[in-house]
């Protein structure tokens, strides 16, 4: 099975026609926090994340975060989703290029700049993520944890309208900061996102 943050890549990739979607390195240190809160390896102290249980997951990517964490003093969720994704998007995708998951294409754009693209080698890679997701916005809620983190993070990072292009069926706004908000990690990564939009608008009308 893959992890959450394979999937979270798997879906923006395919629908970002196989570029990065704008925050999904957030979504990426979202969701290792994700799969090590969900593991009891990490969790809430008033406002700071703290580690709870320092052993392994078996996980090389999750452990090194983890370890980060435990290294550093206690920092707010947002600010430990940014440092969590630090580095982290080379990591997973190419590791889903190695897995055969993803297909590393590279073209020229009007014969001079190069253009590096990844594309899902499986047309049928997401469709159990795109299922589950589907079912979850339609009833409201997910019926598993997994799920519901995917849905939060896929709120977060803003990937609702291409994952549910019809707008009869796309959860509201009000829905969509629900789902993002459901778990703690889902608000950090939405914060973090905010905190990228405003340095992004302050650069742009100092400049």
């Amino acid at each position: 099975m893959s992890t959450l943050r394979e999937e979270l890549a798997l879906l923006s990739y395919e629908s970002a026609n196989g570029r990065a979607s704008t925050y999904l390195d957030l979504g990426l240190g979202g969701a290792v926090l994700y799969e090590l809160a969900l593991a009891g390896r990490i969790g809430l102290d008033g406002k700071k994340v703290r580690v709870l249980d320092p052993t392994s997951t078996g996980d090389p990517v999750l452990d090194a975060r983890l370890a980060a964490i435990a290294a550093d003093k206690p920092r707010s969720p947002h600010a430990v989703v940014e440092r969590t994704a630090k580095g982290l998007l080379p990591t997973v995708r190419d590791g889903l290029v190695a897995s055969g998951a993803l297909r590393h294409e590279r073209t020229k754009s009007l014969r001079i700049f190069t253009v590096n693209r990844y594309r899902s080698s499986d047309r049928n890679a997401t469709a159990d993520a795109r299922t589950r997701l589907a079912s979850a916005a339609r009833n409201g809620r997910a019926f598993d944890e997994r799920t519901q983190a995917l849905l939060s993070l896929v709120a977060a990072v803003r990937l609702e309208k291409s994952l549910f292009p019809d707008r009869q069926t796309r959860p509201s706004r009000k829905e969509i900061k629900a789902f993002a908000e459901a778990h703690w990690v889902g608000t950090a990564t939405r914060r973090a996102v905010a905190n990228r939009d405003g340095a992004n608008a302050a650069a742009t009308s100092s400049g």
